[in-house]
């Protein structure tokens, strides 16, 4: 039998124009982490996050590519909201790798502390991770994520961004876009659903900290979203990877449509992906088919009033925005 299988000529497989993530016809070195014997699982089965949740998908990912940077020395600080609260139901766990639930605003100043005790400890083979959704992030722990930039602490923080406070009840957060309805953001009135002109672009305030490493990923590139995990565990210092992740109970949509809304979001501009390096921009990533952004929107329950009769101007600005993501970020 050896001497008939060094005799076999070894196939190559090749698969393209795909979107496929564990594709194990993929020479190893192009194959996700998931699609690997070595995988960390840091999140197991067992959660109780919503069906198509987005958020489970990307932490998945995020944790598993950070976990195989760190040669599975990695300490979790997660903040409270949506990913603690369906993967630590008390006295149950999901998690794999040594993890501190935090309050709801200070998991960038409490994984700034593990990296002090392990500094002070003298240990260097053990990385931290942060982790949060937009509302722990952007909002209630924004002070101090932006003291963790400042000091330029030695931790990777990742928000996942599903633009409201999903885990309460949906109520607005500073990254929920315009015109989008919240349950504090009705579509009512003249200009219903949420204001334009508010909120903020925390990736681009965390480049103006000059730290070693900002990104932007999607769930629906979950290649690009490990490479840019990746990439940031080469770097020592504070580092900020935002991923875009789809809500469908809070969007009000398909759970089956998860991935496809993430991909829409980037297609139409709505979403730029980006990565950079001490206040600089160093790559983007081109928009492979321009879409506008009504196929966007109209996959989702809470933008159903913007295409509505009488609301063209909501349409109007959304587009707009769209297109000035992709002039100032190079999209196409």
């Amino acid at each position: 039998m050896p001497e008939i299988r060094e005799s076999l000529q070894r196939v190559k497989f090749y698969q393209t124009g795909t979107f496929t993530v564990g594709n194990r016809l993929l020479d190893q070195s192009l194959r996700t982490v998931q699609a690997t014997g070595e995988r960390a699982n840091a999140i197991t089965s067992g959660h109780r996050a919503c069906q198509g949740c987005g958020e489970a998908l990307g932490a998945r990912y995020a944790v598993d590519a950070a976990m195989r940077a760190a040669n599975n020395k990695l300490i979790a600080a997660n903040a409270t909201g949506c990913l603690e609260v369906f993967t630590t139901p008390y006295p149950e766990t999901a998690w794999q790798l040594p993890w501190v639930h935090s309050l709801f605003g200070n998991a960038p100043a409490v994984a700034s502390g593990v990296a002090a005790a392990l500094r002070a400890k003298g240990r260097t083979d053990v990385r931290v991770l942060a982790q949060g959704g937009d509302g722990g992030t952007t909002d209630i722990g924004f002070g101090c994520l932006s003291g963790m930039f400042e000091r330029n602490d030695d931790v990777l923080y990742v928000c996942y961004n599903n633009q409201a406070y999903m885990n309460t009840g949906v109520q607005r957060s500073s990254q929920t876009p315009g015109a989008a309805r919240t349950a504090t953001t009705m579509p009512v009135g003249k200009e219903p659903g949420n204001p334009f002109g508010t909120g903020k672009f925390v990736p681009a305030i965390a480049m103006a900290h000059n730290i070693p490493y900002v990104a932007t990923a999607s769930i629906h590139d979950l290649h690009d979203l490990e490479y840019k995990v990746t990439r940031a565990m080469e770097f020592h210092g504070a580092r900020y990877i935002e991923v875009f992740v789809t809500c469908p109970l809070g969007w009000g949509s398909r759970p089956g449509d998860t991935l496809k809304i993430a991909r829409m979001a980037v297609e139409t501009g709505i979403y730029p992906l980006f990565e950079a390096e001490y206040g600089e921009v160093t790559g983007v990533t081109k928009i492979r088919n321009r879409r506008p952004v009504e196929d966007y929107l109209k996959l989702q329950r809470r933008f159903a009033h913007v295409l509505k009769p009488g609301n063209e101007w909501q349409l109007e600005q959304i587009q707009a925005a769209a297109e000035k993501n992709i002039r100032k970020y190079g999209l196409i």
